[in-house]
């Protein structure tokens, strides 16, 4: 059975971090992928999760709606991205294209470039 975009709309209003039931309220970023469990997450430096605030869904598709700054510390290869409720894993993905850090340096996920889909 496909859902419509307005089903999509109020399952993905779930993970809100104001009303949903299983919030997603941070992010994480990966070396590989995070499987069902969160592993692989970057370690090091000033590395931290990032707190993500969530745009309403529309069509299926909600987004971050504020930049998410993460400090990757060198020698990294950032590959994946996780959502997190405080210690909870609640899912993740690759990336749209993977990033080297030869030298310590910073990872943006601009606002809107953050999907979450169904």
């Amino acid at each position: 059975m496909a859902f419509t975009s307005a089903v999509k709309n109020a399952m993905l209003d779930l993970i809100d971090e104001s009303g949903g039931t299983v919030p997603i309220s941070t992010i994480s970023l990966h070396t590989a992928d995070p499987g069902s469990a969160g592993t692989s997450e970057v370690v090091g430096g000033s590395y931290a999760r990032q707190s993500v605030t969530w745009g309403a869904a529309a069509s299926g598709v909600k987004s971050n709606s504020a930049d998410l700054v993460f400090n990757v510390p060198a020698g990294t290869t950032v590959t994946h991205v996780g959502g997190w409720d405080g210690s909870t894993f609640r899912g993740g993905g690759a990336l749209t294209a993977s990033q080297a850090f030869a030298t310590a340096g910073t990872y943006t996920i601009g606002a809107g470039d953050l999907d979450a889909t169904i």
